[in-house]
């Protein structure tokens, strides 16, 4: 049987995972190349300029062996009769370089020969035995050098070699003629033993030095492709596990750097999820909960009604129909707040007067107040018109939650405060009210769906606990905030920040 599909395609995938380089063997081969590229150009450098070099010095040296070497001929012909000396062969080649290899202090000279030379070379310097061979410079000068007539024609020495040296030419000069030439084969290659010798010795403390460099940098490059390939590594397994549901998990911050900044980033991202997990849950269970106890209301009612317990009439249909309007604010809330979250929620900017909003909402809870044994005012220093560019119906619902809000859960006697003002380019709605207050942790958690306080804020008093949650909404709705502090009532102020840059009146 063949395997099945998706099995040699994980397999397959598996097997690329597994061939790919990882990240320390990455980043070690890209280090290794750039200093081996640095170091290969730099040694490349150095030994091109030190052939240059080197062979500036081996022509600067051959002049200065040539003006050398043109002094002792020039030398030779006048004690030895003028130009006929070589001419007649009574001054050789190899006697001349032997002269000059003694100037230059070489000692490896032939033994004198049976028949004294002339009197004019018994200083220059002994010819060999066979009068041709000459012990002469180690970098075969002797052998790029030669005399000629004026004319070009070959007098002393052996045929230059060819090549595609240059010709280095000086005159001799005798009472003020020239009476021959001196032409020298110019050496731009090593050629003598010490020279190559010398050169190899650089080359090699090139290569030496330079795969010093290589070994050094293939550590440092391991070293650290590992300094920064294990924080990577270690964050990878941490996203791998909380993908997996593992929330729990935390990074050790032990980095400054930019590695570091993404192991914080992770463990915020980590603890972000866990509370929103944690919220999830939460939001779940009281949704649950929430409509679970108009439902077993609903339920216990019709279940009366079909059993006979309670006979259907009018006062069983108005009770029905009151907890299923119950049923469906919450369900209408709810579907608000999960717009809200999805960054959906309608609203419909128009110009109005946030003045007119404010005491709308005043006159529709005033009587409310009045028999819950509660004053509802409007707060000192309220505009008579106030210019602003909302949501009418939005703004509505937003001061109607406010006041719902106070109502429930101010004692009586007490008083509720209105207030309104600009600050700038923001509008700045109030809302104070008197005893109970709200501890600093539950104002914390005051504008989380279905949150209620468990002091004096209860269930009891009636509510879903989405109407801050919604006020919420509505104000980030409007690119504002909506924030809770204590009221100088007593009891808890809740306040709107709402942006209202236009200045222009109402259509």
């Amino acid at each position: 049987m063949g395997d099945h599909p998706q099995s040699a395609h994980n397999r397959r995938a598996q097997w690329r995972l597994s061939m790919r380089l990882r990240l320390v063997h990455t980043l070690s081969l890209w280090l290794l190349a750039a200093v081996a590229a640095s170091v290969l150009a730099m040694g490349g450098v150095s030994a091109w300029h030190l052939r240059e070099g080197f062979s500036s010095y081996l022509q600067a040296r051959d002049l200065e062996r040539l003006d050398k070497f043109l002094l002792i001929v020039a030398e030779s012909v006048r004690e030895n009769g003028g130009i006929s000396a070589l001419q007649e062969r009574r001054v050789t080649m190899p006697m001349l370089l032997n002269a000059m290899a003694r100037q230059e202090g070489d000692q490896r000279q032939a033994p004198p020969a049976p028949e004294a030379p002339p009197a004019g070379l018994r200083r220059a310097g002994e010819g060999r035995a066979d009068g041709n061979r000459p012990a002469g410079p180690r970098d075969a000068f002797g052998a790029r050098v030669a005399l000629f007539h004026p004319d070009g024609s070959p007098l002393l020495g052996r045929p230059l070699p060819p090549g595609p040296d240059a010709l280095i030419e000086r005159p001799i000069r005798m009472d003020g003629r020239v009476v021959a030439l001196v032409r020298l084969r110019a050496q731009t290659r090593v050629a003598d033993e010490y020279d190559v010798r010398f050169l190899r010795s650089q080359y090699m403390g090139i290569a030496g030095v330079a795969g010093g460099l290589m070994v050094l940098a293939l550590a440092l490059a391991a070293w650290l492709s590992r300094r920064w390939a294990h924080p990577l590594a270690a964050v990878k397994d941490a996203t791998a596990r909380i993908a997996r549901g593992e929330l729990q998990v935390r990074l050790p911050q032990e980095r400054t750097d930019e590695i570091g900044d993404v192991v914080r980033n992770v463990n915020v991202m980590a603890e972000s999820l866990q509370r929103m997990e944690g919220a999830r849950r939460r939001w779940v269970a009281d949704i649950s909960h929430e409509l679970r106890t108009p439902l077993t209301g609903l339920r216990g009612e019709i279940e009366a009604l079909v059993d006979g317990v309670r006979p259907f009439n009018q006062a069983a249909a108005v009770s029905l129909r009151e907890e299923v309007l119950r049923l469906g604010a919450l369900v209408d809330d709810l579907h608000l707040l999960s717009m809200a979250d999805l960054q959906s929620l309608p609203c419909e900017p128009v110009a109005c007067d946030a003045t007119s909003l404010v005491q709308d909402a005043l006159r529709r809870f005033h009587a409310r107040a009045a028999t819950r044994d509660l004053t509802l005012t409007l707060a000192d220093g309220v505009p008579a018109t106030l210019p602003v560019h909302w949501d009418p119906a939005r703004m509505t619902q937003l001061l109607g939650n406010l006041l719902e809000n106070s109502l429930r859960y101010t004692d009586a006697p007490g008083r509720i405060e209105l207030g309104l003002s600009r600050h700038g380019q923001s509008v700045v709605l109030t809302v104070d009210d008197s005893a109970p207050g709200v501890t600093e942790t539950d104002r914390q958690r005051l504008f989380e769906p279905l949150f209620r306080a468990d002091t004096a804020r209860s269930r009891h008093n009636g509510g879903s606990g989405l109407g801050l949650a919604i006020c919420k909404a509505i104000a980030q709705a409007h690119g504002g905030s909506i924030t809770a502090q204590p009221s100088s009532l007593g009891g808890l102020q809740v306040k709107v920040t709402l942006p209202a840059p236009d200045q222009g009146g109402p259509d």
